[in-house]
């Protein structure tokens, strides 16, 4: 009765945050039987918006300047690129006018949702006074962002330095690492991803990701995988190759430790227990420091908390992030304590944009939508009904081999054979464009590109969520 009393009140609230921002949404209830004798495609949840008549340029010719003008190590996902033109809240639409639940969010960047109205209007009303000046110059947007950011990191975690993406933030937290302990091995994970410049690459661990270019000073631990490692879910036994990768690999010291809480890219892995624990306590024996990578599972997604690392008990001395924080805005920061911050202060470190008054704002204003609106808890109850859907559609079709993560960060492993974890590629590319087809949008993930990606807005709503798994159940019943 509780956690009945519990749905319909986030129903109700869902409703609401809807309406107060020009939208309107009713929900279809249906029982389990009435979802497992449906034979009909299953219908999207309403939406009371459509986009005005779309004025630019066709999907064709789009491709055609893609060809000629953009690097070509540019790809998208299915066969025939989606044109997306506009969004608003979970919802995106095509060129056609065609609504798709977005159920990616552009790579767990969209937290509030697309176009959020309170976001929109704090960097409109900021746009109009000034655009950009320069950190050289004082502007009250950069602290107060920095200010109420600090407020939800726990610690002594209370000097921000803003940056333009994930990437760059985590450039920056190894050299502060490397700088603060004078050391230079760092130690990252396999499978992990933390960006596509010279040092975060060296970090990232998986071949599709890597290019031949130098990259030292990085040693890559076993991933504690529950799904696919060697020791299952025992966290101390994988944290134990840490130990041993210090004791056999560098000189017995480190400048630190680099992780994901969830790995994103690497297909939704959560840590096996026990593991963080361990391994932060052993690279602070070692001198070293401990990172935590939150770009995609900070701000809320996990439900549970509001930064991934929270779930493992552990506070780390650097934390960054990047995606979610502006919504879709280009930002990052990277969080750490006054004396490790020190270090940046014995030369001129400067960044341009970090900081960008337009940027800040808007940054400022998901966390004030974020609170506001009660999206982590509402990812927390959503997600985990999604979970629990995503598990039951795994007991009835034998291509699911996994079913992970937290709140709405989750992962859906497909097999071929759940003896031998086959990886089911090909079936995951087949299922993506089935989806689509009907009108809900996933991303691809793991190193063996057969992992769904559900990371959607935060304001995703229980009929989302059970719509989704319609049409995963619809086209897996296909096949």
């Amino acid at each position: 009765m509780r956690r009945l009393t519990a749905v319909n009140s986030l129903l109700k609230r869902n409703n609401y945050l809807l309406q107060r921002h020009g939208f309107s949404q009713t929900v279809a209830q249906r029982t389990t039987s009435d979802r497992e004798t449906e034979t009909k495609v299953p219908k999207m949840p309403p939406f009371n918006y459509s986009p005005p008549p779309y004025e630019g340029p066709s999907t064709a010719e789009i491709i055609a300047k893609r060809r000629e003008f953009l690097s070509p190590a540019l790809f998208h996902f299915y066969n025939t690129p989606l044109n997306i033109v506009e969004g608003k809240m979970q919802y995106v639409f095509d060129e056609t006018g065609r609504r798709y639940l977005d159920a990616f969010g552009g790579i767990a960047t969209v937290s509030c949702g697309h176009s959020h109205p309170e976001v929109v209007n704090s960097v409109i009303k900021q746009l109009k006074l000034i655009q950009h000046s320069t950190i050289l110059y004082l502007n009250h947007t950069i602290s107060d962002f920095a200010e109420a950011l600090v407020s939800n990191l726990p610690g002594d975690l209370k000097v921000v330095f803003f940056t333009n993406s994930g990437t760059e933030a985590n450039e920056l937290a190894m050299m502060m690492a490397r700088l603060y302990t004078g050391c230079n091995d760092i130690v990252s994970l396999r499978n992990s991803y933390h960006g596509n410049a010279a040092a975060t690459m060296g970090a990232t661990a998986q071949s599709n990701w890597k290019f031949n270019v130098v990259q030292s000073g990085v040693h890559h631990a076993i991933n504690p995988d529950p799904y696919r490692g060697i020791f299952g879910s025992d966290g101390e036994k994988y944290a134990s190759d840490v130990q041993d990768l210090i004791r056999f690999g560098t000189s017995g010291q480190v400048a630190g430790f680099i992780g994901e809480s969830i790995q994103g890219v690497g297909g939704i892995v959560e840590l096996a227990p026990g593991y963080l624990p361990a391994v932060y306590d052993t690279v602070r024996r070692a001198g070293g420091v401990c990172i935590a990578d939150e770009v995609q599972s900070g701000f809320a997604r996990t439900g549970t908390n509001f930064w991934g690392f929270q779930s493992h008990g552990v506070v780390p001395d650097i934390v960054t992030m990047a995606k979610g924080i502006g919504n879709g805005i280009p930002l990052g920061a990277v969080v750490t304590t006054p004396e490790i911050a020190g270090v940046l202060s014995r030369r001129s470190y400067f960044n341009t944009f970090g900081g960008n008054p337009m940027c800040t704002a808007a940054g400022h204003a998901v966390l004030r939508v974020i609170h506001e609106e009660k999206l982590q808890e509402n990812a927390l109850l959503v997600g985990s009904h999604l979970k629990r859907r995503l598990t039951l559609l795994k007991n009835k079709h034998e291509l699911i081999g996994d079913v992970r993560g937290r709140g709405l960060m989750l992962g859906v492993e497909f097999v071929r054979d759940r003896d031998l974890k086959t990886p089911a590629k090909t079936e995951t590319l087949h299922l993506m464009d089935q989806l689509r087809e009907m009108g809900v949008l996933v991303g691809k993930g793991g190193f063996y590109g057969n992992v769904f990606r559900i990371t959607p807005p935060l304001c995703f709503t229980l009929s989302d969520a059970d719509f989704l798994v319609d049409v995963m159940d619809h086209a897996m019943s296909k096949m």
